[in-house]
């Protein structure tokens, strides 16, 4: 009898060390009524003089023992050409209204030293300025986006920038350019017109800005042939008021404004400070889960909500949505410095990296840009460094994974059932997003955002016939699992072998708290 409760004990200790099944889930993808084509800059990356992002995250100097390409550190680089990084924006953030262009210009022993006043009261060299940023790009073979200063600025400050990057005249900006390195001007693929102006770009109200913009826009003027777009800044989270005054008062002067969102586990959360205590990056619990989810998920309200006010005054859709920061916000690191945002990233910031570019995807004919916050150690970055060392995050795995979603034909996705269920509260257990990549194969991405639940999904494509389907899933043992240096693989893609195909019906199993891209011929 002994044995037998032994053996029984075993059973229901391997029973509860499984996966629960979830109910099923239906997925219809009209095939048959493809949409926008997916902006590559939807994918697009954030570099801001923050903490150890630019420097050392990127720039370690010629001299550096670190490998590098001209002093920018080489597996960083190569790490970023991989995931094929459509888009850069730098300098900021708050710190670009706090910067001016000419002290990042000229021989770097010769170049001033500021004061980071935004992000830990560093020393900021200027090593890293004009000609370093848009050369990097170049390396990447990103687009560049570059953020001007309005808050300690003017308008001349910024219209001259925006000469000395693109002119290919003889003017004494465009002299200056190539007595500094560089003879044939650059491509300004984006300029935006302050950061954050409601805060920490000015604290100005809705209709000074405004004001201020139509006033800046009429003397930024790129060279002709330049495919320079104007970004104005645009609303914290759900101020579509602010939205309403930019696009009444410059809507026809600009060619995007911006929207900011942070998921924070804490918010609606009154036992903690919202921002004043945002909870760890790695010890949480799954009310912290399902709080972030909720919190990420609310990017398609927001969203929709801004859009709801730019077709009032933009029917066409001529002024695209771009989401220029995004991503998860948590308590830094112990032990390191506050003003830098240094945090961990785990398999939870995986899941909502698919969850926003799911929801991008949904918004593609607004959505024509977004740039997580940030790429390397900041934030929820894609890339990790300490000292010669790199490694690969979750998050920059969910880009790799998306990285074919770049320039596909967005298809619109139906999602039906299950529910995810926390504390009596739900949130749906499937995000998904679909499209027709430059290859003609068709793809899927899905993540299950339920840390326990199994999910039997049937996908119908409507209007196409499958062939063969393959993928591959991202997933781990815990809901906190993440890459250390010590550990850099413990959450990297397998092959996925949950998916078969019939005819126009596809049969996939997602195991809890994963996400998966498939690929259908």
């Amino acid at each position: 009898m002994k044995g037998l409760h032994r053996s029984l004990a075993l059973c229901l200790g391997l029973l509860t060390s499984l996966p629960a099944w979830g109910q099923d889930a239906t997925i219809a993808v009209q095939v048959g009524q493809p949409g926008p084509v997916l902006a590559p800059e939807i994918q697009g990356q954030f570099a801001e003089h923050l903490g150890r992002l630019i420097y050392e995250g990127i720039w370690v100097g010629e001299k550096s023992s670190i490998p590098n390409i001209k002093g920018y550190r080489k597996d960083v680089l190569e790490a970023l050409k991989a995931i094929r990084v459509p888009l850069i924006r730098w300098p900021g953030g708050c710190f670009a209204d706090e910067y001016h262009w000419r002290d990042g210009i000229g021989p770097r022993n010769k170049r001033p030293v500021g004061v980071n006043t935004n992000w830990g009261g560093v020393a900021e060299t200027n090593e890293f300025g004009t000609h370093e940023f848009m050369e990097y790009s170049e390396l990447v073979g990103a687009r560049t986006y570059v953020n001007g200063n309005i808050g300690t600025g003017s308008a001349r400050e910024m219209a001259d920038w925006v000469e000395y990057i693109t002119s290919p005249s003889k003017s004494t900006l465009a002299q200056t350019r190539r007595a500094n390195g560089r003879d044939k001007p650059w491509t300004l693929d984006w300029f935006a017109i302050g950061n954050e102006t409601w805060g920490c770009g000015g604290n100005m109200r809705a209709e000074y800005y405004t004001d201020q913009l139509r006033q800046i826009r009429t003397f930024i003027k790129p060279a002709p042939g330049q495919p320079t777009r104007i970004i104005a800044a645009g609303s914290g989270t759900d101020d579509v008021s602010w939205t309403d005054t930019v696009m009444a008062g410059a809507g026809s002067m600009i060619d995007a404004i911006s929207l900011h969102h942070y998921a924070l586990p804490s918010m609606g959360r009154p036992t903690r400070g919202t921002w004043k205590e945002k909870g760890s990056a790695t010890e949480f619990t799954e009310s912290d889960w399902f709080a972030l989810m909720h919190s990420a998920l609310y990017m398609d309200d927001l969203i929709a909500k801004h859009v709801a006010v730019m077709d009032k005054h933009d029917p066409q859709k001529k002024v695209a949505l771009v989401v220029d920061e995004w991503g998860n916000w948590f308590d830094p690191t112990p032990g390191s410095n506050p003003g830098f945002l240094e945090q961990q990233n785990s398999l939870r910031d995986a899941l909502t990296a698919a969850i926003n570019l799911n929801i991008f995807h949904k918004h593609a004919d607004r959505v024509r840009m977004a740039n997580i916050a940030q790429m390397v150690n900041v934030l929820q970055a894609l890339i990790l460094t300490d000292g010669p060392k790199m490694l690969l995050t979750p998050t920059y795995h969910v880009f790799d994974m998306y990285k074919d979603f770049q320039g596909a034909t967005q298809f619109p996705v139906t999602v039906t059932g299950p529910k995810y269920t926390y504390a009596e509260r739900s949130l749906p257990s499937i995000s998904a997003s679909a499209a027709r990549a430059k290859d003609g194969s068709i793809l899927v991405a899905l993540a299950n955002i339920d840390p326990n639940n199994t999910v039997s999904t049937s996908i119908n494509l409507d209007g196409a016939t499958a062939a063969s389907v393959s993928g591959r899933i991202l997933t781990a043992s815990a809901m906190n699992s993440h890459n250390s240096f010590a550990q850099p693989e413990t959450v990297k893609p397998a092959p996925f072998t949950g998916a078969g195909v019939n005819g126009s019906t596809l049969s996939v199993t997602l195991p809890p708290k994963s996400v998966v891209v498939l690929t259908v011929r």
